[in-house]
């Protein structure tokens, strides 16, 4: 592998964590703002929203996770 795709590949796998780093930053903070402004005005609905908030955040997680491992074979590709 070339110098240039090798250098291409870092750029391009941190690029690429980075937004994921970031989009998912934002959007748990979206999610949390609108929990917490839910639980404020109904506050008795707390046990139905606390297990959609907790799927809501492994699915922006996981969203990062993906491209952890995409930034990885980026930089392990031959």
């Amino acid at each position: 592998m070339n110098t240039l795709n090798l250098l291409g590949a870092y750029i391009g796998s941190g690029v690429a964590i980075g937004f994921a780093a970031l989009g998912g930053g934002i959007g748990i903070g979206i999610l949390m703002s609108k929990i917490f402004e839910s639980m404020a005005r109904q506050p008795e609905i707390l046990n139905k929203m606390r297990p959609l908030m907790f799927i809501g955040i492994a699915f922006i997680e996981a969203i990062v996770l993906y491209a952890l491992v995409i930034s990885i074979l980026l930089v392990t590709k031959q």
